[in-house]
């Protein structure tokens, strides 16, 4: 995911290899080498395989938990990785970032809130179950991207093994369709301008499921509603 204002653009993630990212930048109009630099959310390789060679390539900073860093190396070697601490905001230009920890089964995982003193971008993706400390973070949000990772029925019927239903049913798993949706009835969506339904698995979920819960909301919430796909993401949404 991309987050851009006037002076800055971060990528949140990269799960891809180098000229897989490099194209998606592309088509959204930017380059690897126009980057501010990387967040990273955890150490799970569909987040992070992709992260150390393209900040090596084009020599970038990477924002990371004492956690994740650990778990990283030595994919960090000649990266300038720079540290945070998954309850302080820190800056980056002009963009005041707020991680915030999250339950899942990684080392140190966070997410984030993204203010540019004017708007609220909220992102929650690879959680497995919601926290008050959660709720506070994405109340107030403009714009929030949200985790619709899998459907329950879908998930126990699937030829996954039980193990891995277990941990993606889990606490410190993905979030469930109705359990974001419980979600976001517990936030002030009072300011929600937009609203990203991500992370949805492609063989325990399927977009109408998802479109058809929201629909449940619609009448009290004034969001305008975008699904993202894994193979295209979504494109820009701009708050202004």
């Amino acid at each position: 995911m991309l987050v851009e204002d006037q002076t800055t653009c971060l990528l949140v993630d990269c799960g891809f290899s180098v000229r897989e990212t490099e194209a998606r930048l592309e088509r959204l109009g930017r380059s690897a080498a126009s980057l501010s630099g990387i967040l990273v959310t955890h150490e799970h390789a569909d987040h992070c395989s992709g992260v150390f060679r393209l900040a090596r390539k084009h020599a970038l900073p990477v924002w990371l938990t004492g956690g994740t860093y650990r778990s990283c190396q030595p994919d960090t070697d000649g990266v300038d990785c720079r540290l945070i601490d998954s309850h302080r905001p820190f800056s980056i230009n002009d963009l005041l970032i707020s991680p915030f920890p999250v339950p899942h089964d990684a080392r140190e995982p966070v997410q984030y809130v993204f203010s540019d003193g004017c708007y609220r971008l909220g992102l929650l993706t690879d959680v497995g179950e919601v926290t008050a400390h959660i709720v506070s973070m994405l109340s107030g949000c403009h714009a929030l991207v949200l985790e619709f990772n899998h459907d329950a029925r879908m998930l126990a019927n699937s030829s996954y093994p039980p193990h891995l239903k277990r941990r993606i049913a889990g606490r410190q798993g993905h979030l469930e369709n109705r359990a974001a949706l419980e979600l976001l009835q517990r936030l002030d969506a009072s300011q929600l301008r937009f609203l990203v339904a991500a992370h949805l698995s492609e063989r325990n979920n399927q977009p109408e499921l998802v479109s058809g819960l929201l629909a449940e909301i619609e009448g009290k919430m004034s969001a305008e509603i975008v699904l993202a796909c894994q193979a295209e993401g979504f494109s820009w949404l701009e708050l202004n």
